[in-house]
């Protein structure tokens, strides 16, 4: 009987998938048994049974952080229920109980709210390791485990529900966790929908009322309107960055497959008002103001007679019906007519809610009508902006191209004078493209035919399906000024003269530290610029920034990078002022710590001060994507932590504390950045240090792992300063060093202790304790350095062909670790690793006795497959065993880069 009990907190769900996991893999290898238990080690078993090995544990793996999200979800909800929603940290409720208690009045609520914007940005980064059809059956194993917790069931039905869940990871096994082929863009574009249908269309609703239901709460005598603020937009299909598999006719292919999953959505939804408005005329007297409506909405339809003789009687029917008929219009079905634009589709759904309002049917309105409608406001027809990203290098060398075949003699270069004259000279006289597209190279006639398919996309009813153009390696206004004038050839300008302006937002990436540091001026001299200034107007007065989390960190480390990032948002929201404009800035955040992804909520919190102003975009990339939206209870709760961090932020940031400015801190940060950074150079800079890092960890395999359409290089080279931010951290997390999310702030640290005594000591404390940037740096260096691991580093340090260099710069690193652990334990007041953080302390304690049995594994694999060269030749055996071990690893540390 001690089974049939409910599931809760005093049966570990942990435990459970445990004994099923190891109850399916005993059935079928029973020696693996053995692994799961702790009793074998990875490194210790046969050669045919690394496989099953890996695979059993990679599915452990994934089964706990199923656990954990259950095992969070549930302790949300004992909060709720035992002090209020206002219990959930990080929560509307919470948050706005803050505000409130914070003496801000209902008109601050409501000014930011009125101008509130949060944008989740969909990427498909070379980080996602799991299929599509793996996501399906992780939710399905979610969803049996909370129908566990149910207390209605019978012994029997709690005994079905758990052979049920034990099929499940039955089907996990048989699956298999690799790919067997790379997968193509398309896949991924159907991969980043998948969220939207199962999680993201159902979850932004509810997310309203959550804003609602808090503000009922603690400003209730105030008629505060919440708008639909979520503005989703997306990379996937987009992003052709370095990824030559992302074309103009995939652009166009992507936009047609995000409008189709839109509006296949409201098909459905209006299909169930059909079916449930069954108001009946000889109950309900009907508003005149609606029988016109209803006439109207008849007429438009096409089939009036048809409707309503199928639903005789019942005008609410007919007129879902007929909104029924005009959707499916739009898929070129039936004889209606088409929604011209999202606002008509709107303007019934209001209709609707009004009709019901006056007839005593608000809640109905509530329940089936305003939910669609918010859909409605914050998807469009588009589902998603869809942003274009682009590298200067390419847009330069098509515009270079275009100029000599104008004139052969005359044409400028980039990066001289005369490029910025000519470019400026061509915008301000409307300069048209004459020149036949078949005398260019495919690359030019690639990139042209991309500004042919926004330009399309831009009118009509799919306005909003493009985002912004990103353009990454931004290094000057001239960079910024090529992308207007290509749209200007191609049409996106609004008059022929010159005198108008661009239908496109064109958005600088600033990606390197000395990028950042030149954003001010760059922004400065772009706004200069007529068309460029009447452009900004055309978009509310307001510019758009991207922030590059991954390459200024491998361009300077961690410290730096984040010192930089806050720096560049103060400079770049002081010019905005003194330039009488807004400025939005795009956060290029990743899953790890080395690439922006701490807590959502803290990251936010700590942004400078005045820096959010209602709007902010983020990126969620591969594994993120998953994590956070693949089941619908923690998809809501992760985009209210984003919302409400944004909100927060919006009202309260100017009167915060922990946010003023301190020229003391300030300075202190200053001298610790220059000192990290030189001791970051030192490493990467050290004879050898390239064949290290290639040798000493699997980037090189990483081609092998078919787990993004991307190449790992933007253009080929094989230097670090062309490789990817994400394989760059990929690297150093496989090989447990980790140095992406700590290197050189020991070192900086220690020297400003011995150059300042106790009074540098002093002041670093205080800064921990009174300067959220910083504790936050401090915080997540601490996590950090208790997963990172030296002694598992050296395995891989001695793979390094010339012995003397793995050993020296092995020695190198693990002295700064060393030093990194002393010091954080000072600044945070002797506080051991991650002892203030128990829960991931706890999760990854459990784990890392297998952890590192994979890591010796992984070594082991490594040597065996890079023995067998050419790559041909590479065992087909040792190569998968030596992929999932790279995918076990991701797992147990919840992200690959």
């Amino acid at each position: 009987m001690e089974e049939s009990k409910p599931l809760s907190f005093r049966e570990d769900v942990r435990s459970l998938l445990f004994r099923l996991l190891v109850s399916v893999v005993s059935d079928r290898e029973p020696e693996m048994a053995g692994i799961l238990t702790g009793k074998v080690s990875l490194d210790e078993v046969a050669i045919e049974r690394r496989i099953a090995a890996l695979q059993a544990t990679g599915i452990w793996f994934q089964l706990a952080a199923i656990a954990n999200e259950l095992l969070a979800m549930r302790s949300r909800r004992e909060l709720e229920q035992a002090g209020g929603a206002d219990e959930v940290i990080g929560s509307f409720a919470n948050v706005i109980g803050e505000i409130a208690a914070s003496g801000y009045a209902a008109e601050d609520v409501q000014a930011v709210l009125s101008t509130l914007s949060v944008g989740p940005t969909m990427t498909a980064h070379p980080t996602e390791a799991k299929r599509v059809t793996v996501l399906e059956i992780h939710r399905r194993i979610y969803r049996k485990l909370t129908e566990l917790e149910q207390q209605r069931w019978a012994p029997r039905e709690r005994d079905q529900l758990i052979d049920d869940l034990q099929s499940e990871i039955e089907l996990l096994w048989m699956s298999g966790e690799l790919r067997l082929e790379r997968p193509s863009v398309e896949r991924e574009i159907a991969w980043g929908l998948h969220f939207f249908r199962e999680v993201i269309f159902e979850a932004t609703p509810k997310l309203y009322d959550t804003v609602e239901e808090g503000l009922s709460r603690h400003y209730a005598e105030y008629d505060i309107k919440v708008p639909s603020f979520m503005r989703y937009a997306s990379w996937i299909g987009g992003d052709r960055d370095g990824n030559p598999n992302v074309t103009a006719k995939l652009t166009a292919y992507t936009l047609n497959e995000c409008r189709q999953a839109v509006i296949g959505w409201y098909i459905a939804q209006v299909r169930r008002l059909v079916t449930v408005l069954s108001v009946s005329a000889n109950v309900i007297d009907v508003p005149e103001a609606f029988t016109k409506a209803l006439g109207r909405a008849l007429h438009r339809s096409r089939v009036a007679s048809e409707i309503v003789a199928r639903n005789p009687d019942e005008p609410l029917r007919q007129f879902a019906a007929s909104m029924l008929d005009r959707l499916q219009a739009m898929r070129g079905e039936g004889l209606a007519k088409p929604y011209p634009r999202p606002e008509a589709f709107k303007a019934d759904l209001i209709e609707l809610e009004a009709v019901l309002g006056r007839i005593g049917g608000k809640l109905v309105a509530q329940r089936f009508v305003r939910p669609l409608r918010q859909q409605v406001e914050s998807f469009g027809f588009h589902t998603v902006a869809l942003d274009i990203r682009q590298n200067s290098t390419v847009v330069n060398k098509v515009l270079a191209e275009i100029f000599q075949h104008q004139d052969p003699d005359n044409a400028p270069t980039p990066d001289t004078a005369e490029w910025g004259t000519r470019i400026r000279a061509a915008l301000h006289d409307g300069e048209q493209l004459t020149l036949k597209r078949s005398k260019l190279s495919d690359d030019a006639r690639e990139l042209l035919d991309l500004f042919d398919v926004i330009r399309d996309a831009s009118g009509g009813s799919n306005r909003g399906a493009v985002g912004a153009f990103v353009l990454s390696m931004t290094r000057s206004c001239d960079d910024l000024l090529s992308v207007y004038l290509l749209a200007q050839y191609s049409g996106l300008a609004s008059a022929s003269d010159g005198s108008g302006t661009i239908g496109l937002q064109v958005v600088p990436l600033f990606e390197t530290i000395a990028d950042l540091r030149a954003a001010p001026e760059i922004l400065d001299k772009l706004l200069d610029v007529s068309i460029v200034r009447r452009t900004v107007r055309d978009f509310g007065n307001r510019q758009e920034v991207m922030l590059g989390y991954s390459d200024s960190n491998k361009d300077g480390g961690f410290l730096a990078s984040n010192w930089e990032l806050n720096k560049a948002q103060r400079r770049i929201t002081a010019l905005a002022t003194k330039r009488k404009i807004k400025i939005s800035f795009f956060h290029g955040r990743g899953g790890s710590v080395s690439r922006g992804g701490a807590p959502t909520g803290r990251a936010i919190a700590a942004q400078p001060a005045g820096t959010v102003g209602s709007v902010m975009r983020v990126t969620e990339q591969g594994e993120v994507v998953s994590s956070k939206f693949a089941n619908r209870g923690t998809g809501l709760y992760q985009l209210e932590i984003l919302a409400a961090s944004v909100f927060a932020h919006s009202v309260k940031s100017d009167d915060e504390a922990e946010l003023k400015d301190n020229p003391e801190f300030n300075e202190a940060l200053e001298a610790l950045t220059g000192m990290s950074q030189a001791s970051y150079f030192g490493l990467i800079n050290e004879p050898g240090f390239i064949d290290y890092f290639n040798q000493a960890s699997p980037v090189e395999e990483l081609s092998l792992l078919k787990i993004g359409s991307r190449p790992a290089r933007r253009f080929g080279a094989r230097d670090i300063s062309d490789l990817r931010a994400i394989p760059w951290v990929f690297a150093w997390s496989q090989n447990r060093h980790l140095l992406t999310g700590w290197y050189g702030i020991g070192s900086a640290l220690n020297a400003f202790v011995n150059v300042r005594g106790e009074n540098g000591l002093y002041l670093l404390q205080q800064m921990f304790e009174r300067s959220r940037l910083f504790r936050l740096i401090v915080d997540e260096v601490d996590k950090t350095l208790y997963q990172a691991d030296m002694d598992i580093g050296q395995l891989y340090a001695e793979l390094v062909d010339d012995r003397e260099t793995g050993e020296r710069i092995h020695r190198k690193i693990a002295n700064e670790y060393a030093l990194t652990r002393r010091m954080i334990t000072e600044v945070n007041g002797g506080v051991k690793l991650s002892q203030r953080f128990p829960a991931f302390k706890r999760h990854f304690d459990r784990i890392r006795p297998q952890m590192d049995s994979i890591h010796r594994l992984q070594v082991q694999l490594l040597r065996e497959v890079r023995a067998k060269e050419p790559a041909p030749a590479k065992p087909k055996r040792a190569v998968n065993a030596l992929l999932l071990s790279i995918n076990c690893i991701s797992s147990g540390l919840g992200w690959t880069g």
